[in-house]
């Protein structure tokens, strides 16, 4: 199980990575192999969003999972993104298009910059809804080999409604 302590070192090399600019990739002791199995996680997780299939996004996930969605209380843990995202699938068909802007590798962890467009069609009928925005991905290589969703966080980059 990941510690406070992994959270912190996983912080503090998201920081030190946060200035650098064009996109990027940067070897690790594993080289370009795993370079490439990681940048597969980013087409796995957004095919698996995509399916609308809540199974195939939770596999993507770790147990310890943490989404920060936009203006709600963050999302700790598998079951609490189940319930979440059930409820997402169960209002929209939701599908997202995501640009990778920055991808990097640093042994069993991979932190990945995007933009996305988003756009979820009501399950009830209605307009969809679109948004668009920027986000970051921390991935973990779990003990499976498997690159899993940690932490995701993403905000619109349009403004809030009026009130």
């Amino acid at each position: 199980m990941r510690t406070a302590h992994h959270t912190l070192a996983t912080l503090a090399i998201l920081a030190a990575v946060g200035g650098c600019g064009a996109p990027t990739s940067h070897a690790t002791v594993d080289g370009a192999a795993a370079d490439t199995t990681a940048r597969h996680a980013h087409e796995a997780y957004t095919t698996a969003i995509n399916s609308n299939n809540l199974d195939s996004l939770l596999a993507m996930v770790t147990e310890d999972v943490v989404f920060l969605s936009p203006n709600e209380p963050v999302i700790v843990g598998k079951a609490a993104v189940r319930a979440w995202s059930e409820s997402y699938l169960k209002a929209f068909t939701i599908h997202w298009d995501k640009t990778v802007s920055e991808f990097i590798v640093a042994g069993e962890w991979a932190f990945e910059r995007y933009s996305y467009a988003e756009h979820d069609t009501p399950a009830g009928g209605g307009a969809a809804v679109t948004d668009t925005g920027k986000g970051l991905i921390i991935y973990h290589r779990d003990s499976d080999g498997k690159w899993r969703v940690a932490r995701d966080a993403w905000s619109s980059d349009l403004p809030l409604p009026k009130k």
